[in-house]
């Protein structure tokens, strides 16, 4: 599908703390199954064919990566994380760019998504013939959706034909999405995923229907859900 003059990359930062999962550890090295969730969320795009290289920001101070058997992996390269997750994707897109990069294409993978299908990876490189502003995995939403005030109460309700739960990988032209996160950070706007950065300067990614086992580790019971999802 790509060409030696356009490759397919992934970045999938793994700077993160995980305040969230009540452990000292950060999430993405917490184990399910005998491997770390970042280990399961790196080995889909290290084993497909069509992904040159992964690039994974590290927080500086990171202790655990250098003992996981894959930081040895040759398809892999590391760099300093930021402060928040776009400052991470925009380190790792600098260094894509002053490898040659810049009209090559990128997904950006959440560490704690674990549990991702190869063939969404296929899947999402064949949006790409359609959609040159790029394309994300997301799932429509099967609940209704409530609009809450700040009492907590609710001032409507949305259609959920038209809403869709954001997921990861999403997938972009990298000079494009370089500038995107670039003016992000220097405007202070809050983007939430790469897609929010896109949309911020007028581009529309395509949607590609995702799977609900595409979970992202949050909460210590999503720990269980990804053990019986890597299972099957």
């Amino acid at each position: 599908m790509n060409t030696s003059a356009e490759k397919i990359w992934a970045i999938i930062p793994a700077a993160g703390i995980g305040s969230r999962m009540q452990s000292d550890l950060p999430k993405q090295y917490l184990e399910v199954d005998g491997k770390t969730i970042l280990e399961h969320s790196l080995s889909n795009f290290l084993e497909h064919s069509s992904i040159y290289k992964v690039v994974v920001p590290l927080h500086p101070n990171d202790r655990y990566w250098s003992k996981l058997k894959v930081s040895s992996h040759q398809k892999i390269i590391t760099v300093a994380g930021g402060e928040e997750r776009a400052n991470s994707v925009l380190n790792a897109l600098n260094y894509i760019i002053e490898q040659g990069g810049l009209n090559d294409w990128v997904m950006v993978h959440d560490a704690a998504r674990p549990c991702l299908s190869s063939h969404h990876i296929d899947n999402l490189i064949r949006a790409r013939e359609n959609s040159a502003d790029g394309a994300i995995l997301a799932i429509p939403s099967v609940d209704t959706v409530k609009v809450s005030n700040a009492r907590l109460t609710i001032d409507k309700t949305i259609p959920r034909e038209t809403i869709w739960l954001a997921q990861t990988p999403q997938f972009f032209e990298i000079g494009k999405l370089a500038q995107a996160i670039d003016l992000a950070i220097q405007n202070d706007l809050l983007v939430t995923d790469e897609a929010s950065a896109m949309e911020a300067q007028g581009f529309s990614p395509s949607l590609v229907i995702g799977n609900r086992k595409n979970l992202k580790i949050t909460e210590p019971e999503d720990m269980m859900l990804a053990s019986i999802w890597l299972n099957q």
